[in-house]
């Protein structure tokens, strides 16, 4: 089958095919199958496609077959699949199918025993997660079998990809899925309370990385009522930080980690040394730490050392987002839960996966949405990849994506015209520092300052007019005056 420009050396096409990539129209849609396999690895409970996003295909023209059981785990059973359209089938006619679409990257299939790649038709596209500078040795059996491979994780992202951006639908998921894991972990409320028990003050949540799983981690905490600070390298991911109520910590060196692709640069050994003790700084105080730093195709950096963790307060807990690409936590176990000194450490590698339906339904999105855009023919499936092209456009979109075609590696992508450069940062006015200075008081605080003021108030004009008016009781002006101003006085100090 064709797939972008005419290569005449690297594949045997049917008669037909090559007739329509002579005209350059490409193949019609109802002449193509998408196979749905049912993903295997290990704990992995998504699927490619929702039965919604099997009905978005079919009726731009595909057929679609889907493995039976492949959305069990998600909550989606054959019978809906069935319903809206596809067929169901085994393995190996899913896996023999023109295009097909996965989660992870292909992987051997201990049950046949035989690698998921070896099961694919010759000339194929795959659409899936594949990390392509991590797995060489899986590109090289793409290769051989002149496939077309789109990975989902190198999408660019851009401002007109990001209804294709699975990496942010699935960060996104984590995010807010590490604050769930953390308060199940965590021996107290979020929340700050003063009961009859008792005062329960508010925990204390850092979160390292201003990225769309950072975000969507302060965004989550804050709503369930925790103290939100949050760290970032770059300028607009503390202004977001603000933004949703927590409060950005800055070093005082002055350094841009604007990087590219959405995610920050490597800093200079001055900034990370004062990075570094920040973090020491804050462990100490803190209660709970969400790590989230990343380097594509290279290890996790390591942020918070085995020190730091052994400086936090007995039962806190820390989720580390980064424990697939081995930590940002030195003491982190991937893919397991562990207790270290007293601490609390949530290293899963799956938290999408743990949130299954949502996951699936967001990827199959990004999946339709994505063959829609590099394919805009209402009857032909064609695309063409280019290797100049402009930042931010569609032949960006196309290019970056695509990382291989016909069996011949295009990973990775060359670099855009027109690329932006980073804004310098930009000084605060006066008003804006004392607008970031109001911001930083906690919500719980600031509830407790207005409700001693109105109760403070309230009392005082009692005592002038020498009776309670909820209850009318007579008393000594001089003695309840004086509980009253001992009163204000500790709240003050303790607002303070």
């Amino acid at each position: 089958m064709y797939h972008g420009k005419i290569h005449f050396s690297s594949v045997l096409i049917p008669c037909l095919c090559l007739c329509l990539c002579l005209s350059c129209s490409g193949i019609p849609y109802k002449q193509l199958t998408v196979g749905v396999p049912k993903e295997i690895f290990q704990n992995e409970r998504r699927v490619a496609l929702s039965p919604a996003g099997v009905q978005a295909l079919i009726k731009q023209g595909f057929n679609v077959i889907v493995e039976s059981g492949a959305g069990e785990p998600s909550k989606f059973p054959d019978e809906q699949y069935a319903q809206a359209g596809a067929t169901i089938k085994e393995v190996k006619d899913v896996l023999a199918s023109d295009v097909v679409v996965k989660v992870r990257a292909p992987t051997f299939n201990p049950a046949l025993g035989v690698h998921e790649v070896e099961m694919m038709k010759e000339a194929a596209t795959l659409i899936s997660f594949i990390y392509p500078a991590q797995y060489p040795e899986l590109m090289d059996m793409l290769s051989q079998k002149k496939a077309t491979v789109l990975a989902m994780d190198q999408v660019p992202r851009v401002t007109i990809a990001q209804g294709f951006d699975a990496l942010s639908s699935m960060a996104n998921i984590a995010g807010y899925k590490a604050v769930v894991l953390a308060a199940n972990s965590f021996g107290r409320f979020f929340t700050g309370q003063i009961t009859a028990a008792g005062k329960v003050p508010p925990a204390k949540v850092l979160i390292i990385g201003g990225g769309v799983a950072g975000l969507a981690a302060a965004g989550s905490a804050r709503a369930m009522g925790a103290i939100v600070r949050g760290f970032d390298t770059r300028a607009a991911a503390l202004e977001q930080f603000k933004s949703l109520g927590a409060e950005p910590l800055e070093v005082n060196i002055k350094e841009s980690g604007e990087g590219q692709g959405g995610y920050a640069k490597e800093m200079s050994k001055e900034f990370l040394e004062a990075e570094m003790k920040l973090f020491a700084k804050q462990c100490q105080d803190v209660d709970i730490v969400i790590s989230t730093a990343l380097i594509p195709g290279k290890r996790a950096p390591i942020l918070i050392t085995k020190p730091m963790v052994e400086s936090m307060k007995d039962g806190s807990v820390v989720v580390d987002l980064a424990a697939e690409a081995g930590g940002n936590i030195e003491t982190t176990v991937p893919g397991e839960l562990s207790v270290h000194k007293g601490v609390t450490h949530i290293g899963y590698t799956d938290l999408p996966s743990r949130l299954p339906t949502q996951s699936s339904t967001l990827y199959s999105n990004n999946i339709t949405k994505l063959l829609r855009a590099i394919s805009p023919d209402k009857d032909n499936f064609y695309f063409d990849v280019k290797d100049t092209f402009d930042y931010g456009t569609m032949d960006h979109v196309v290019r970056g994506s695509i990382v291989m075609q016909n069996g011949k590696n295009l990973f990775p992508a060359p670099q855009p015209n027109n690329l932006p450069t980073a804004a310098p940062p930009k000084s605060k006015t006066v008003q804006e520092l004392e607008a970031q200075k109001a911001s930083q008081i906690s919500p719980f605080k600031a509830t407790l300052t207005t409700a001693s003021m109105y109760t403070g108030g309230y009392l005082i004009y009692a005592t002038r007019h020498n009776s309670l008016i909820s209850t009318h009781i007579r008393v000594n002006n001089t003695t309840f005056t004086k509980c009253i101003f001992t009163i204000v006085y500790y709240i003050s100090i303790y607002l303070h």
